[in-house]
């Protein structure tokens, strides 16, 4: 199969992406991604075991990779500058959290559904908990190298980025607005420039 092949284990993931966000999490149905996918729904079942676990692949492969760029700052340690670094999590973080907010707080209105994807998580060692705790060990391993602040705290800085970034997309979200890319850069830019400033090793020290 070529490489750039569509299989229909994709098919299926960009219908549930497509249905879901035309219809809400709560509403979507196995057998209506199923039927945007032009499959029927025991082909569906032959990938994914349930809605849940459909839902959990939605989101690990396609939406906006936070995950697999807070794997990749493991490698930046002691490279780049720690405003850099953060900035590009930032830049990151601020479509991942507009794309994932609506689908997850839907779960919330879907107590089967929360339970589910709660023991998904637990099982697998996933959910946002491993964002902030991978966030912080960067931070952590860049403190030990003398780039950040000893007297700083690595989680709480970790919390303060992705927590603004989750406040700006909560906001947009509800009032339906969306902002430029100059915006979004600019919030970065500050956002980052901030949290800095108590992060920044003190020359006295």
């Amino acid at each position: 199969m070529p490489r750039n092949a569509v299989t229909t284990r994709d098919l299926i993931l960009d219908a549930a992406l497509s249905v879901i966000h035309t219809i809400g999490l709560g509403r979507s149905t196995t057998k209506q991604i199923a039927a945007r996918a032009d499959l029927s729904e025991a082909a569906l079942y032959r990938h994914f075991s349930d809605k849940a676990e459909l839902f959990l692949c939605v989101i690990a492969e396609r939406l906006p990779q936070l995950s697999m760029a807070l794997q990749d700052l493991t490698g930046q340690v002691g490279h780049r500058s720690v405003r850099a670094n953060l900035e590009d999590i930032a830049r990151v973080a601020l479509p991942f959290y507009n794309e994932t907010l609506p689908i997850v707080t839907s779960l919330f209105a879907e107590q089967d559904l929360l339970a589910q994807h709660q023991a998904r998580m637990r099982s697998n060692n996933i959910g946002p908990h491993r964002a902030l705790e991978q966030l912080a060990a960067y931070l952590r391993a860049e403190q030990r190298l003398g780039r950040v602040s000893p007297r700083s705290d690595p989680e709480a800085a970790a919390a303060l980025l992705l927590g603004a970034c989750q406040t700006r997309a909560l906001t947009r979200r509800f009032l339906g607005e969306s902002d430029p890319p100059a915006s979004d850069e600019r919030f970065v830019k500050s956002v980052v420039r901030t949290l800095l400033e108590g992060l920044a090793v003190d020359s006295q020290d």
